[in-house]
């Protein structure tokens, strides 16, 4: 009865309650362009601090036939580090199986080059129009349907996006956003990307069309969360692909990958308005 008298006192205050405290309670959506920036920032002060963990990703990646089944399927497992920012993936199983003895030569070799060549100085060159970031897609994008919500237990700000067909693009990268729709649920407390799931509503052509062709209908969904409560890291990635090649071969794949096991093996790393690194504690 008491539970009930309060329940009801509640809805009969709510309504009456001044508008500024409703406010205080749901404070305005931030705006979209502005929340990128912070995004962005965030992210680059978290490239540092990812050169301190390691991961397993575990891979699936199934060949669909002209009938929409599966005629193919490969598995690998790989560890996934970080050198100056390049992600660099190191296989360990295929089919399940670890690596043979032959296997694993041409892969430590082929990692070892890899490595080096991260850690070679790399040239200034303006390479930003080329990289794909979710800032790019929604610089050309119109954003719309902005909303709050619960999403896995966090306060998540989530916005609609459509590629702007019209606009004029200046490089690969603006050039493929623009043919992308979704959506993106934004973490409100750490500015970090939780999820996003785009579309191509269009076919997006690589050297004129004549070499790729990536189809209509290709879509990918990208999972990311918090590691240790410290640092955001991705925890899997699903791809539906559709492509065409010279013309001719056409190619279809649905490709999974679920990423787990993080573990620090330098310093530990914190995140909180920003990141950075702190010594481990000597014993």
């Amino acid at each position: 009865m008491h539970t009930l008298r309060i329940f009801s006192l509640a809805a009969i205050l709510l309504p009456a309650l001044p508008a500024q405290a409703q406010q205080a309670a749901n404070p305005p959506l931030p705006e979209i362009h502005q929340l990128m920036k912070e995004v962005h920032e965030h992210q680059k002060q978290l490239d540092k601090v990812r050169e301190n963990y390691t991961f397993t990703v575990s891979q699936e990646v199934q060949e669909i036939d002209a009938k929409g089944q599966v005629s193919k399927t490969e598995t690998e497992e790989a560890e996934v580090f970080f050198v100056n920012r390049h992600e660099i993936w190191q296989v360990v199983k295929k089919e399940g199986k670890p690596l043979t003895d032959e296997e694993q030569k041409k892969e430590t070799e082929r990692v070892t080059k890899a490595v080096e060549k991260a850690e070679k100085p790399q040239p200034e060159t303006p390479k930003e129009n080329q990289d794909i970031s979710l800032r790019h897609i929604l610089e050309v994008a119109d954003v719309h349907n902005p909303r709050r919500e619960i999403f896995r237990g966090r306060s998540t700000l989530i916005y609609d996006f459509v590629g702007k067909k019209d606009l004029k693009a200046h490089g690969m990268s603006e050039d493929l956003s623009k043919k992308l729709q979704g959506t993106v649920w934004i973490d409100e407390a750490d500015r970090q990307v939780a999820r996003l799931e785009a579309t191509f509503y269009d076919n997006f052509h690589i050297a004129g069309g004549l070499a790729v062709n990536v189809q209509k209908g290709t879509r990918f969904c990208f999972d990311q969360g918090p590691v240790n409560g410290e640092i955001w890291f991705p925890t899997g990635v699903d791809i539906s692909l559709q492509v065409r090649l010279l013309l001719f071969k056409g190619i279809h794949q649905h490709i999974v990958q679920r990423c787990y096991g993080y573990k620090r093996f330098h310093a530990e790393a914190q995140q909180g308005n920003g990141a950075k690194v702190v010594p481990e504690n000597k014993q």
